[in-house]
Order: structure tokens, then sequence, then C-alpha cells
């Protein structure tokens, strides 16, 4: 070796070890975020979440959280990276080496490795997703809409994270050469990051802090659109969180120096808990990354449990096998064929009850908004005609649930769910009804609400009220409710799915409309802005896909057609085919981020064999035995992986059911059932980190030689 470049080439050999795991962390950085885009941008996926829903800002979020993770995962890699080459750095100065031949070479090095993991990155992550859903498809289920598509321009998001990893894989390496004292440079790779004092009662502040700011942080939407009339600009709610950040900051600084136990067991594990302290600060923005992918993570993979649990209890607690709705103008199967296709089917049909509906104008408050230079604001304006609702006489209702409702003349009852809940969809109060074909209007005053999941979301009135009110209404303003049940309920799949089938294939392009279609909300929004966006031929534009008959098996379809049919034994055998590509993204979205996390304290707890080997190895000959040093080393895996893992799944758990109460300020036996779901979850992840964390000590204690 008689060049310079041989000589570095020979020390790249030998520390080859730096550069694989530098490499491996950027690599898997840029993977995740690679794989995490192209999903969360497929055309597969957009055309099952609405822009504006709450899913899409959930899954936002965690690809939000995920970038930030990674992004202080592969700074802290490449700073130690450099930390550990800076003794070579520093000796080649001392030896006369020009700056400007490292900075060549270091420069040469950064190039193969930033281009090389991140281009293997980039390249894989798609394939890595596309792989991923079709093991899912294999494993749960597999239906025609599940058909994964990428969009190209979704490599934009990667390419940029692509392009920050090595911005600052250059940025770093380039301080570490323009540094100028020699003794420092060499010293680098021992320095310690050592945590200062930090005050015991850093820990109760911080959860006060995480308390205080997780809530604020919650209800700063509501208090922007409710209080104050304003749909303030996005990412400023998440602001009202930041304190939430510094307390869970505060919580692990505490744990980490001080920890929870009594002063009386602070000499227990010493030399553990003094290694932890002298390289603290790196260690708190590990457990701050790690704390908050977990948190993302089990915030997606609660998604599951929560909507499956809810649905099945949902589905059992309907007083009725089957029920379905249909416009009086459509020519949708009457009690004969039904009888006649059921006989077919060999299914016995118990009871048969049917009656009508009409739909009529409601007044209420419409939000009208005007755009302004620090957003948007809105008033409520009241309007005679709001909004349309279906209505049942009082005689169609007590035949429908055989209850014996008696209302006075001017009386209205609104119609929850079971569980005595608008869901946030129903307002259920009105003070005027009008026929929107007449014009007659009809002051109402309102009383008890009634409660039945099948026929949430309508009104009942007196009988000689709904004829006054219904007066010359057109068929496709009145419908017709059909309740009914079979014997032996679990084995009439096969009936159901041809019913179904039957009541699509019969109903008139007319009627492939949304759910949320309000035929009087469309007239005020044609006279006010010449569109409505739930129009079929419009709503494109408004990223709503059409509802089309020829995708009735569809998750649009299924979830959102206006006159969807409620079979049980449908909607509990097709649950997970209804909302696979909901259920599937959530999956995927939490094994990214649990994967990430994995990776961060298995790299974390490396850094550990390579940082302490050296005392470790003054301690071994000073007579300490084995069993101290295992138990000393498994002490320090055990807080990297226990902390953050107990302290993120609290914080979103509580998180969750905090969410779940201030829905509707209580919490229904589903939301209870869903959350018990949620915590045989944990407990499952937990036993799979567990597993991690005894390999990732084996591994410490390979390294170290004990």
């Amino acid at each position: 070796m008689r060049t310079f470049p041989q000589i570095y080439a020979a020390l790249r050999r030998k520390n080859r070890g730096q550069y694989a795991l530098l490499s491996g962390c950027c690599f898997f950085s840029v993977l995740l975020i690679t794989a995490y885009v192209c999903m969360m941008r497929s055309p597969t996926i957009l055309a099952v979440l609405p822009e504006g829903g709450d899913s899409r800002k959930q899954v936002m979020m965690i690809f939000v959280l995920a970038v930030i993770g990674c992004a202080v995962f592969t700074t802290y890699a490449a700073g130690l990276f450099f930390r550990q080459k800076s003794r070579e750095t520093g000796v080649f100065l001392a030896l006369g080496a020009a700056r400007r031949q490292l900075k060549q070479e270091l420069r040469r090095e950064l190039a193969v490795i930033s281009l090389g993991a991140c281009a293997a990155g980039a390249i894989l992550g798609g394939p890595l997703a596309w792989a991923l859903w079709q093991i899912f498809r294999a494993l749960v289920v597999d239906t025609q809409e599940m058909s994964l598509t990428f969009d190209p321009a979704a490599y934009t998001y990667a390419l940029t994270f692509a392009a920050y990893v090595t911005a600052m894989l250059f940025l770093l390496g380039g301080r570490s050469i323009r540094k100028t004292n020699i003794i420092d440079v060499i010293s680098e790779s021992h320095r310690s990051e050592p945590i200062r004092a930090v005050k015991r009662w850093y820990g109760w502040v911080g959860i006060a802090l995480l308390v205080m700011g997780g809530f604020c942080g919650y209800i700063a939407p509501s208090v922007f659109v409710r209080g104050l009339h304003w749909y303030a600009p996005e990412g400023l709610s998440a602001v009202f969180y930041l304190p939430a950040l510094v307390g869970l900051y505060m919580i692990l600084l505490h744990t980490v120096a001080n920890g929870w136990g009594s002063k009386r067991r602070k000499y227990k594990d010493i030399i553990a808990v003094s290694l932890m302290r002298f390289q603290g600060r790196q260690t708190v923005r590990n457990m701050l990354v790690m704390t908050v992918l977990i948190a993302g993570a089990y915030f997606a993979s609660f998604y599951t449990p929560m909507l499956g649990t809810g649905a099945m209890l949902g589905y059992d607690a309907r007083p009725v096998d089957y029920a379905y709705h249909f416009r009086a103008d459509q020519d949708i199967p009457q009690q004969d064929e039904v009888h006649a296709l059921a006989e077919e089917y060999g299914v016995t049909i118990t009871s048969w009850t049917q009656a009508p509906m009409a739909r009529l104008a409601v007044d209420g408050d419409r939000h009208v908004e005007t755009d302004g230079t620090l957003g948007t604001t809105w008033e409520s304006v009241y309007y005679a005609q709001a909004k349309s609702e279906l209505f049942l006489s009082e005689s169609a209702y007590n035949t429908l649930t055989g209850e014996s409702l008696d209302l006075q003349p001017g009386q209205i009852a609104a119609i929850m769910d079971a569980s005595g809940d608008g869901q946030g969809v129903f307002g259920g109060f009105v003070t005027l009804v009008t026929n929107p074909i007449t014009g007659e209007r009809f002051p109402v005053t309102m009383v008890d609400d009634l409660r039945n999941d099948l026929l949430f979301g309508r009104y009942v009135v007196d009988d000689a009220d709904y004829a006054a009110m219904t007066d010359r209404l057109p068929d496709d303003w009145r419908e017709q409710m059909v309740f009914f049940n079979v014997e032996n309920d679990a084995q009439t799949y096969n009936f159901a799915k041809a019913l179904f089938y039957e009541i699509v294939d019969r109903s008139g392009p007319e009627v492939a409309l949304y759910d949320s279609y309000d035929p009087v909300a469309r007239e005020i929004a044609i006279a006010e802005t010449g569109e409505y966006f739930l129009d079929p031929e419009t709503c494109e534009a408004y990223d709503f896909t059409p509802i089309d008959y020829d995708q009735r098996d569809s998750s649009n379809f299924r979830l959102y057609w206006q006159y969807m049919p409620q079979f049980r034994v449908l909607d509990k055998a097709d649950f997970v085919k209804t909302t696979a590509v909901f259920l599937m993204l959530f999956v995927f979205i939490a094994i990214v981020c649990f994967a990430a996390v994995i990776v961060i304290a298995f790299t974390r707890c490396l850094t550990i064999a390579i940082t302490n080997r050296q005392v470790y190895d003054d301690l071994r000959h000073l007579g300490a035995p084995r069993a101290y040093l295992f138990r000393s080393v498994r002490s320090q895996v055990r807080r990297v992986f226990l902390v953050p893992m107990v302290t993120g799944t609290a914080l979103i758990y509580a998180f969750y059911a905090m969410i779940m109460f201030f829905n509707d300020n209580r919490l229904t036996m589903g939301e209870l059932a869903g959350l018990g779901s949620c915590l045989l979850l944990i407990f499952a992840v937990s036993a799979i980190l567990y597993g991690v964390y005894r390999l990732t000590h084996r591994t410490v204690c390979r390294r170290l030689g004990i």
C-alpha cells in the first residue's frame, strides 16, 4: 500500500461493520418510506378514502410520524458513523494528510453509500408494498377492487426523503472534516453525551404536559370550528400537541437519568444506569423516536379490532334478520317474489312487515363559508328547507317495530341508534317540516327520542300529520321499508346474496346515489354554486367514486350506496371483504411502523456493544463475574426496549379511549368491547417485541464476548 487511496481502502475494509450499519440504516429508512408512500398514494387506496375524510387524515398523520422517525433515525446513525470514523480522520491529519484528500475520499464513500442504499431502498419499496399486499390477499381476503396499482407521482415523496438522507450525510461528513483541533477529532469517538442534572420533578411535570398536550391537541379543531367558526389552516392543530411531545421528552429524560424506583435502590445496576446516563442524550432521542412510532403503529393497529368488534356486536343486536328499503318508483322484489326466491333456496320466512316512508324537507342551520386571508370562516344561517329526511307515520313505526307509539298532532319524534346516539351525523331536532312539492309547511314540536338501529336517522309523526305532509308527493319522494325474519338465519347466506343481487339488478340509474345524497341540499347547492358535489356526473371532481352497479361487491358500493340492504348474514360473512382495503391499509401501516421500531431498537443496542466494549473488558479484568456482566447488559437492552414500548402503548391506548369517550361523552358496549380487543392485540404484539428483545440481548452479549 503506497498510495493514500490504498491506505484509506484498507481502513474501510477493516471497519466494514460501520459502513454496513450506516448503509443498512439509510436503505431501511428509504425502503419503509417508499413502501408507505406507494401504498398511501395508490389509486386503489385513494378510491376508498374520500378526500378530507378521517381515514385519510389518520394515514397522513402516521406518515408524518414515520418520516420524522426515520429522519431522526438516519441522522443518528450518520452521527454515530462519523463519531467512530473521527479517530482515523484525526490520525491522517496528524500524519500530514491534507483535508482536501480526506474530503475527496469521504465524498466518494458517501456517494456510494447514499446513492447505493437510497436507490436500492427506493427501487425495492414498491415491490415490498406489492408483495405484502399480495400476501394479505392470499391469506385474508381477495376481491376485485384489491388489485393494487401504483401512482408514479408517489415516488416524488420517496425521492424527496432520499435527497434529505443524501444531503444530511454530506453535511455531517463535511462538518467532521472541517474540525481544526486534531486532538478533538481523535477523541470524538470516545466523547459521551451525558445528561445534565435532571430534577425528579421532571417526571411528574412531563406527565402533566403529556396529558395537557394530548387533550388540547384533540379538542383544538373543535374549538376552532365550533367556537371560533374558523377552519384553521391544515396542520395548525398539530401545534397544540407540542406540549405532549415536550412532556414525553421530559418523562424519558427522567426515566434514563433518575428512574422511577426508590432512592434506596439507586445503586442497583449502577454500571448499566451510569452507562445509560453517559450516553443519555442520544439514548433519549432514540427512545423518543421509538415511542412516537409505537404510538403511530398502535393507532393504525386499533382500527381493525375497533371496527370489527363494533360491527359484529351491531349486527347481532339488530331486531330483524333482513331489512331493505327502496324508492317507490323502482321495480324492487315484493313479498311474493321474495317468498318465491326463499323457497328456491330452501329458506323459510317466518315474519314479514312492510311500511311506507316519505322524504320531506326540514328546517335547520347551514354553514355559509367565507374565504379570508387567515383561512375560511363560517356563519350559521337558518333555512326553512335546509335538507331532507325520511318520515314514517306512527302506525308504520308501530308495524315495523311492534311498539305502541302514540303521538299527538303536531308532535314529532327522532329515531336514534339503539344506544340513543346520533353518531355525529343525525341531529334529531326540527321545528318545521315542508312538503317539497306543494310547499305547504307544518310546525312541529319534538318529543322524546326513539331508538332503533335499522330505522336510525328517520322521524315519526302522527298519522293524520303524515297524510297531510305527504299529500301529492310523487313516487320518487316516497319509499318502502321492509323487515322480515327467517329460520336459521346463519344458514341463509346464498339466499341473502341472491336477493341482494336481485335488488341491485332491478334498481335504476336514478337511484345510483351516495347515502348522503340529499335532493333538497342539492337544490340549494345548485342555486348557490351551480353544481352539487354528489351528483353522479360531478362527484369524481370531488374525489368521490361514482356508485356503479357493476361494482356491487366493492367497498365503495356496499358502504355508501343509499339503498344498500341490511342483511345480517350477508353483512357478517362479507364484513372483511367489504372493508378489506381499509383493514389491509392500516395493517400495512402498522407493520411498517413496528418494523421501524424494531430496527431502531436493534441498532441502538448494537451501538451499546460497540461503544461500551472497553468498559466491559475492564470489568472482566477487574474480576466481574459473567453473570453480573450478563445482567448489566440485559438491564441496558431492557431499558431501550421496555421504556418506549410501555410509554408509547399506554399513551396511545389512553388517547384512543379518550377519543372514543369524547365522541359522544360516553363509552358504549361496542366501544368497550373494541377496547378490550385492542388490549388483546397489545398482548400479542408485546409478545413479538419481547422475542425481538431476547434475540437482541443475545446478539449484544455475543458482540461483547459475554
